[in-house]
């Protein structure tokens, strides 16, 4: 271990299977084997890297847990019978024998069925990390340990562990029940914990297996997936699942996408649309180019996205953890003096009943609940919501996104689709409009802006020539400038206008007109000169509108900062219902608009889709990107929309708030739960009122505490969002 506490033996080129704590993610391991901090065994961290077949943990657990109970029911029917009416056995066989019996069935119990909690009870002492297992191991050595003696040597024991008749009694009953019930709770946590990736093994088992390469020589053949290449030409035949990302080159389809956008209705795909591995082709025949293979893949990001989110932890699990760690001290100090109280103030025989509860305490007292009360529920939040389209990058992305209070929104492709369409174009005087229109393609075909590329497509539409452009130059957040044919062009704002010294009062009122419309407006100058303008518009999503007015019932104060024009953006704000504009921004200026939001308290959430988001999503105190938007901005986010719409937003925040009053209903079950069971279990009840809980009871009581935590976890597997 080194300074920080961190594990992490797996080299940075590595990418074989990596195994992780549950408990302890920092633990990274290149083999399988136990935490070294707590002594659990380590889990694969990624699900595509899981063989077919049963966890090798849960199968253990579970054969261990049948030859325990079949050992145990007998132990407990020798030891409890005569208080339950059927004492008979007990007779039948005398109490020595029924001594050895309960030794010989009890033994295996602990030293077997139990050795995984004994074993890392011993790593959490020698590493000085205690858990609860460091009290399961006390409570129930303690119980057999004493039980041992009393059966091989009960002379040595003096009068005050003896009963009225001069008897010792042994408790293996106490002993083989507490081990029993810790193996069905931990199993019934490992079967939880499988049940949240249910959706990335879904996922997993939705990919297609294979793929139809087309060769050069037009024969077609089918290959492992893995084995194709970006560039390679697929056949998608009817009914088959997409191999990988790509792009339609041939045909005309619908294929089903709900598995990755959640959105029941199948989307037509025509040439040059985009394609999803593993979504799934409808009644016609697709022709696709390969685009982006194996961990490169959309299906490959949300898996790893989703695990790493299921990994990490919520800055309240700290809380959590600072509790758990002043917390089990305190219990071995709360036992051993309820064993000298007892041993003194106790009735005969005194010592014995010291030893009930001390066991008792510590067995009460294990914080199994609290240290689910988290995990279990990012775990099962971040499975929810990646069947919602909903990904998670982290815990911590989650518990802010609840207190978030101001929600900023880029304009393209986040309110809008993303996807302008050339609308006008307006010359100067002097000027013709295929000139200006040929001028202003031929140089935006270098940019990869969306504006850019409806300003190239519109002049093909319109059967406008466009030629090569030389020297291109893009100015962030105002245009781009180069040459074509031999002439000097610039396309851009007024900001690009201003800074080359020109004045555009010509084409102003054609400019404010198209912008009251919702409009991108671009001004083209040719050799330091104005040669007219071009007009864009991209179409409002049709969930906008709706989603914004739902965040807004949310709590959320919904900001527009855009590049584009002010009169172009306040026209779009006002037709979602924003009040809230700000305009003709660079990309520092919603990095410092958000930043000045920061210093006055406000929490603040980024939504966006461009490169020019990126940083913007960076300095937000919740960033989040459109899954449909550059995958810098996706990789700056700590929440990615897979559809792309607002109204993913809604459900994120749904499932924050889901998320973290889950939390806390989990911590506040187990830290009351202790509380409360600590005092009875060390016997305060008993001056008063005879109550004194046998270490049994309190076996149960703790893995009916831990199952209350795993079952209100699960409920956000069902929640609506």
């Amino acid at each position: 271990m080194d300074a920080g506490g961190q594990h992490d033996t797996v080299p940075d080129d590595y990418t074989g299977a990596v195994y992780t704590c549950p408990m302890h993610p920092q633990v990274r391991q290149t083999r399988p084997g136990s935490c070294p901090i707590c002594g659990m065994g380590l889990e694969l961290a990624s699900a595509a890297m899981a063989k077919e077949g049963p966890d090798p943990e849960l199968a253990d657990f579970t054969r261990r847990l049948r030859v325990g109970a079949v050992l145990t029911i007998p132990v407990l029917i020798l030891a409890m019978g005569p208080f339950l009416g059927f004492g008979a056995v007990r007779e039948a066989l005398g109490e020595r024998a029924a001594l050895w019996t309960e030794l010989i069935l009890g033994t295996p119990v602990v030293l077997w069925s139990g050795l995984p909690f004994l074993a890392r009870g011993w790593t959490s002492f020698r590493t000085m990390n205690l858990n609860m297992f460091s009290l399961i191991a006390m409570g129930v050595m303690a119980a057999w340990l004493y039980s041992v003696v009393a059966v091989l040597a009960p002379g040595i024991f003096p009068d005050g562990f003896r009963d009225a008749d001069g008897g010792v009694g042994v408790y293996f009953e106490a002993a083989a029940v507490i081990v029993t019930l810790v193996l069905l709770g931990q199993i019934m946590e490992l079967r939880a914990r499988q049940g949240t990736g249910k959706a990335i093994r879904a996922l997993l088992d939705m990919a297609a297996k294979t793929a139809r390469v087309i060769r050069e020589d037009g024969r077609e053949e089918e290959i492992p997936l893995d084995h194709v290449q970006p560039g390679d030409r697929l056949r998608v035949r009817p009914g088959d699942k997409v191999p990988v990302d790509g792009r339609v080159v041939d045909g005309r389809s619908f294929v089903d996408e709900s598995m990755i956008t959640g959105e029941p209705i199948p989307a037509e795909k025509t040439p040059g649309d985009p394609l999803t591995g593993a979504t799934i082709n409808g009644t016609g025949s697709l022709i696709m180019e390969a685009a982006r293979v194996g961990a490169d893949t959309v299906l490959s990001q949300i898996i790893e996205m989703v695990e790493n989110a299921q990994r990490s932890r919520a800055p309240i699990q700290q809380y959590a953890d600072k509790v758990a760690g002043f917390f089990v001290p305190l219990v071995i100090l709360v036992s051993v003096g309820s064993f000298g109280a007892w041993s003194l103030l106790g009735p005969p025989p005194a010592l014995a009943y010291a030893l009930l509860a001390a066991v008792a305490v510590l067995i009460i007292a294990c914080p199994c609940a609290l240290g689910l009360a988290t995990p279990m529920s990012i775990m099962t939040a971040t499975g929810r919501g990646a069947q919602a389209g909903v990904l998670i990058e982290n815990a911590e992305a989650l518990e802010r996104f609840e207190k978030v209070d101001t929600l900023i929104v880029d304009k393209t492709g986040t309110l809008t689709k993303g996807e302008p369409q050339l609308v006008a174009v307006f010359p100067a005087t002097g000027h013709e409009e295929a000139t200006v229109l040929k001028l202003a393609a031929s140089l935006e075909k270098g940019s990869e802006h969306p504006l850019a590329e409806a300003i190239v497509r519109g002049a093909e539409e319109r059967g406008v020539r466009v030629a090569e452009a030389a020297d291109f130059e893009s100015v962030t957040g105002k245009g781009v400038s180069g040459t074509v044919e031999s002439r000097t062009v610039a396309v851009g704002n007024l900001k690009l206008v201003q800074d080359l010294g020109l004045e555009a009062e010509a084409l102003t009122e054609d400019a404010d007109r198209r912008r009251e419309e919702g409009e991108t407006v671009m001004f083209v100058i040719l050799d330091g000169e104005l040669a007219g303008l071009v007009s864009v518009a991209d179409p409002m999503k049709d969930s906008t509108p709706g989603a914004i007015k739902a965040l807004q019932r949310l709590g959320f104060r919904v900001i527009m900062a855009t590049g584009d024009n002010e009169r172009t953006a306040r026209a779009v704000a006002g037709r979602v219902g924003i009040d809230d504009v700000r305009a003709d921004l660079l990309p520092e200026d919603k990095v410092r608009i958000i930043r000045d939001l920061q210093t006055g308290g406000r929490r603040v959430a980024m939504a966006g889709d461009g490169v020019n988001d990126a940083p913007a999503l960076a300095q937000a105190d919740v960033g989040i990107a459109m899954g449909t938007g550059a995958d810098v901005a996706i990789q700056s986010a700590g929440i990615t929309l897979v559809k792309g719409n607002l109204d993913g937003i809604v459900r994120a925040r749904r499932l924050a708030r889901a998320t973290m009053r889950n939390i806390r209903q989990n911590l506040f079950f187990a830290l009351a739960y202790n509380a409360s069971g600590v005092p009875v279990a060390a016997g305060l009840l008993y001056p008063f009122f005879g109550i004194l809980i046998s270490p049994m009871f309190a076996a149960f009581a703790m893995t009916a505490s831990s199952i209350s935590v795993v079952v209100n976890s699960l409920r956000l597997r069902g929640l609506r969002v």
